[in-house]
This record gives C-alpha cells, sequence and structure tokens, in this order.
C-alpha cells in the first residue's frame, strides 16, 4: 500500500498503520520520502525501524522533476540511509523529453546507493502515449530493476482488462519485471478492484501495489484483499507491440540500441527510418524470420536477447564525448524523439506529486 501524506494515513499513528497493514495482508508500505530537492520529514530512520520490527518491508518513493537531478539523486540516497527496503522513482510528465537528466539522476543515485540496491519506476503505464520519455534511461542500464506502471484504470478511463493488455503490450519491450499499481482512489467499483487482482496472476505480475491509503475506504480496503478467484475462460495478452517504419519514440531508441548491438550500424535517434528498417530486415534475414522490415513478436524476441547498448547522452558533441568513451560508453545526441509531443497526459488527475492543497 502507497502512503502519500502519513499524518492522513491512520491518523499517522504507527500501531494503526501495523494493524491495519497485517489485517489486510499487506507487507510492504510505500511512503513519500521526497519531492523534487525536498526530503520529506515523515520518512525517517525512527519510522522505517518501527515498521521494520513490526514485519512491515518500508520502501520510499520519492517525486522528481528533472530540473536539479543531482540533488533528487541524493534526496533519494537519504532516503535509502534511512532504511528503506527499496526506493521507487514517482517520474511522470516533468521528466518528458530528459535524457540528460534522466541519465545524470539514475548515475549520480547509483554512485550513492550501490548498483544492486533494489530500485523501481512508478510512472505512465501506456508507453506510446509518451515518445519522449526516457524509459530507455529509467529502465536501461544501471536504472531500475522494477518497472511499476501507474495502472489507474478509471482515471485513464478505460477498463480493468484493456489498462492490463496495453500497459504489457508496450512495457514488456523494456525486459523489466512488471509489478502492476493499482487505483483505490476516487471510489473505483469493488468488483474492478478485485478484478485487477485476479488479473494479475493470468499476467504473471511481479506484485501488486495499491494508491493510495489515505484515499481508501473499508469497502476499498476489503475488496483490496478479500479472495479474487480466477476468471473462466480469461487468456492474458501478452504479445509486444509491432514497431516498423514510421513509428517514433523511446521505444524506437530501445530498438536502435539493440541492433547496434547485435551488429548494425544505426543512428540512435527514435526514428524508425530507412536505416533502421534496413538493419532490421539485414537481423531478420541472418536468423531466418520472415524479412519485414518490422518488429514483430518474434524478431523482438531475437533482438532483445542482445544487451543493451551503453550510452551517453549529451545535448551536444564535445567535452564530454572524450570522457564518455573512456567510460566505455557511446555518446549520442538526445534523440530527435525527445522532442514530440505526448498523445495524453493519463495521469494528468492521478495524486502524488507535492503536497495536498491545505497541507
Amino acid at each position: 500500500m502507497w502512503i502519500w501524506m502519513l499524518s492522513s494515513s491512520a491518523g499517522g499513528n504507527l500501531s494503526s498503520i501495523i494493524s491495519e497493514a497485517h489485517a489486510h495482508g499487506v507487507g510492504t508500505v510505500f511512503i513519500k520520502s521526497g519531492d523534487g530537492t525536498s526530503m520529506w520529514s515523515q520518512f525517517n530512520s525512527t519510522t522505517v525501524s518501527t515498521l521494520h520490527q513490526a514485519g512491515l518491508r518500508v520502501c520510499a518513493w520519492q517525486y522528481v522533476y528533472g530540473n536539479h537531478p543531482m540533488e533528487e539523486a541524493q534526496v533519494g540516497a537519504e532516503a535509502v540511509r534511512d532504511g528503506a527496503s527499496c526506493l521507487v522513482i514517482d517520474a511522470e510528465i516533468e521528466y518528458q523529453g530528459k535524457y540528460v537528466q534522466a541519465q545524470t539522476y539514475i548515475r549520480t543515485l547509483r554512485k550513492l546507493i550501490g548498483l544492486r540496491f533494489p530500485l523501481a519506476l512508478a510512472g505512465f503505464p501506456w508507453v506510446d502515449y509518451h515518445p519522449s520519455f526516457p524509459y530507455s534511461v529509467f529502465l536501461g542500464p544501471h536504472g531500475a530493476q522494477v518497472n511499476v506502471p501507474q495502472m489507474y484504470w478509471k482515471d485513464i478511463g478505460t477498463t480493468v482488462v484493456n489498462v492490463y493488455a496495453h500497459t504489457y503490450e508496450w512495457n514488456e519491450l523494456y525486459q523489466r519485471p512488471i509489478a502492476p499499481l493499482g487505483q483505490l482512489y476516487d471510489n473505483p467499483p469493488l468488483n474492478e478492484i478485485r478484478r485487477f487482482r485476479s488479473i494479475s496472476r493470468y499476467y504473471h505480475a511481479a506484485g501488486v501495489s495499491w494508491w493510495d491509503w489515505q484515499s481508501a475506504g473499508t469497502r476499498q480496503w476489503d475488496a483490496m484483499s478479500q479472495g479474487a478467484g480466477g476468471i473462466p475462460g480469461f487468456v492474458a495478452q501478452r504479445e509486444v507491440v509491432s514497431v516498423g517504419q514510421g513509428s517514433q519514440g523511446d521505444w524506437v531508441v530501445w530498438a536502435q540500441e539493440h541492433l547496434i548491438t547485435a551488429g548494425y550500424k544505426v543512428t540512435i535517434d527514435g526514428d524508425y527510418g530507412p536505416s533502421t528498417t534496413a538493419a532490421a530486415e539485414k537481423f531478420q534475414a541472418a536468423r531466418g524470420l520472415p524479412v519485414t522490415g518490422t518488429l514483430d513478436a518474434e524478431t523482438w524476441g531475437a533482438l532483445l536477447r542482445y544487451h543493451v547498448a551503453a550510452v551517453t547522452w549529451v545535448k551536444r558533441k564535445g567535452k564530454l564525448q572524450a570522457e564518455a568513451a573512456s567510460a566505455g560508453t557511446r555518446v549520442e545526441v538526445v534523440p530527435k524523439s525527445a522532442s514530440l509531443h505526448e498523445r495524453r497526459d493519463e495521469l494528468a488527475r492521478a495524486p502524488g506529486r507535492g503536497r495536498p492543497r491545505g497541507r
């Protein structure tokens, strides 16, 4: 269960939080630890220790903006020093197009917390709505090990079935375990809460969490925790999206980074143009796949067996080029796709950034 304002969750009483968590089968609480460059005092070593002693895992989450990525990384590291079991990055609309800033944040954070500390990204669930968002950085080398898309079906205006199908179709490209984040705020129908839980099993989800404690009433808590059976005849839609010529976005960046390590020369620009199509055709021909130039499920399966190219993003090539080369990474100017506009902010109404009004 996620906690935005600790004082508004069980009145901020840790004994009550512990009791309610145990009563509803909650094993992990995600408590907001920072917003931008500001650490929140509600996340501290005393709170973490008390909840740990009661058998709860305590993860920190911070909302980030990308204006001061090094300072944001330091805020995240402070929560780790306070005893967090894991750290979740809530990066949304403010980070669109910010490849250099995302890279700075991730690299600084990893220097401070180490490469193995559990890190997750909680961001937009529908990748194709956000062609300029740097998923390939946040979920790339040394980035988050787990993907926690905010799958708020009621807020998005879709069904529980569709929020899973659309999210998985695009997110599985990034090869990180997916742990769906479901919606309890704004009074979603109770049968849909249960259905969200049921469907997670068909997708073999890495885990399910819920937003958020202070918004959930008794009925939502019960629906989240009571037994949810199977769905007769339900089949998860697990096939990844096909991507071909004319497509633009971070998913093309991801494909190009893999084509390079597979041995093909392409420019990493987020634009699936003739050169990327030609490289895909050569890749398919070399592996006995139908030569279409389109990355379908079978081609993605073969391509993603290669590791992703290590890239240092720069706004323009210059001094940093030599520094990056010495570190063994490719230097690339921020991809053209970073300037694309979003189709829609499906999380525009979702709470979490800053503090609630009046706080």
